[in-house]
């Protein structure tokens, strides 16, 4: 496939740039035209495909609601290395930092789009010499709030005026997900200016009410500092980072924040308490006291997430959610001592939106929505829950029925007639 891939055709910092058969030759053309039916397949295998995975020696495989199952195309039964190569080489094209973190640090992110299907964001990895590619699915259109039934505590973030928001979870909680659907609200309510910087760029923001720009790592900026400070000057209300990675970011973020900005970004930790701890620890010890006080002084939401399985199929969100008052602002500052804990905080802060993890599987397991032993496992304190749901029948019927369906290890999907061959993909 390789010598039939043009270098001629435009530049793009965010994965190939979805190309004409006039911009291309034909060969290349159809190439492109194969890879996107091959895309469009995995796709059909179900409404809930989140992720689509190729790995050597396996069929084409898509993620639903947690589980992989291949899906069957003719000619791809079994991917091969250079199946997947190719297809590496499809999505780079022209994408010149892609190539070189593909070289270099042996994995590369990008974004990629099928024009009037979806996007995807992309990580092109090597594992044991050869390419591996995981493409997780964004839809076109940011999520509504509405749709995605999240609790007030999260959607109120949409009236704050300035501080810190944080969205955290480990990857593929939702936390993308979350902001968009708060960055969506703010464009659709408020006449603000909002500037996003993201690696790569997810949900397509149209200006509605607000006036929305999108900035991403590598194409439009080096690096999520550099583009935090050059926001500074931008006039924005609100300034969403993709993610606070390292020292820098965060101290521009409380910068931001504490200049009358509406910052929103992310964090992979667990829970409210380790988002605390992992700011804090990024800075020296003798700077603890200061990090401390500004914290306490910024933030004004952390909101933690964790995806369940849900009881009757499908996943479910378990939120977190701590909100700035007088009492969570001396916890921050003065450390967690003498009795004082951000947990009891939370639990006490249920008028102004605040919930724990454990009191929200709680729910869900008094109402059937996730069977107990699966809560259990996603528990901050085990011991805790068991206790709290400790009176329950565990002989009564689950609100919701348990059956699940027969999982399925292939997926079919029948072969269209006007399916082209893929060059370079024979099995």
């Amino acid at each position: 496939m390789n010598e039939n891939i043009s270098t001629n055709l435009p530049a793009s910092g965010s994965g190939i740039t979805p190309v004409t058969n006039e911009a291309v030759n034909p060969a290349l053309a159809k190439n492109i035209q194969s890879f996107h039916s091959v895309l469009t397949r995995m796709l059909a295998a179900g409404d809930k495909v989140s992720d689509l995975i190729f790995s050597p020696g396996r069929p084409p495989q898509v993620e639903l609601t947690g589980d992989l199952q291949g899906v069957a195309i003719a000619g791809l039964e079994r991917l091969t290395t250079q199946n997947i190569k190719a297809m590496a080489d499809l999505m780079l094209l022209g994408n010149e930092q892609g190539l070189e973190s593909l070289d270099k640090k042996g994995s590369a992110d990008i974004s990629y789009s099928v024009p009037g299907l979806c996007r995807f964001r992309v990580n092109i990895f090597m594992q044991r010499g050869t390419h591996a590619i995981v493409m997780r699915v964004i839809p076109t259109m940011p999520p509504n709030w509405q749709d995605l039934n999240l609790p007030p505590g999260v959607m109120s973030a949409a009236e704050l005026k300035n501080g810190l928001v944080l969205v955290t979870g480990p990857t593929g909680s939702g936390k993308s997900t979350t902001l968009a659907a708060v960055i969506d609200l703010i464009n659709a309510t408020k006449r603000y200016h909002v500037v996003t910087i993201e690696d790569p760029i997810e949900f397509i923001h149209d200006h509605k009410l607000g006036t929305i720009h999108q900035r991403e790592l590598h194409s439009d900026t080096p690096d999520f500092a550099s583009a935090l400070r050059a926001a500074l000057r931008q006039a924005p209300k609100v300034i969403l980072v993709g993610e606070m990675r390292d020292r820098e970011t965060i101290e521009v973020a409380l910068e931001a924040a504490e200049t009358g900005h509406l910052v929103l970004s992310t964090l992979h930790t667990i829970d409210a308490a380790k988002t605390i701890d992992r700011i804090i620890g990024v800075f020296p010890k003798a700077e603890e006291a200061a990090i401390r006080t500004r914290l306490s002084q910024s933030f004004r939401r952390i909101i933690s997430q964790r995806l369940l399985p849900r009881a009757g199929g499908g996943r479910v969100a378990a939120i977190e959610i701590l909100a700035s008052n007088s009492r969570t602002r001396e916890y921050i500052e003065k450390g967690e001592k003498d009795g004082r804990s951000i947990v009891d905080a939370m639990n006490d802060g249920e008028i102004e939106g605040m919930q724990t993890f454990d009191k929200e599987l709680e729910k869900m397991i008094r109402t059937g929505v996730v069977k107990k032993e699966i809560a259990m496992g996603y528990a901050s304190n085990a011991n805790n829950l068991a206790l709290a749901i400790s009176d329950l029948d565990e002989a009564r019927p689950s609100a919701v029925s348990s059956a699940q369906p027969v999982p399925a290890a292939t997926v079919q999907s029948a072969p269209r007639p006007d399916m082209p061959e893929i060059e370079g993909f024979e099995p």
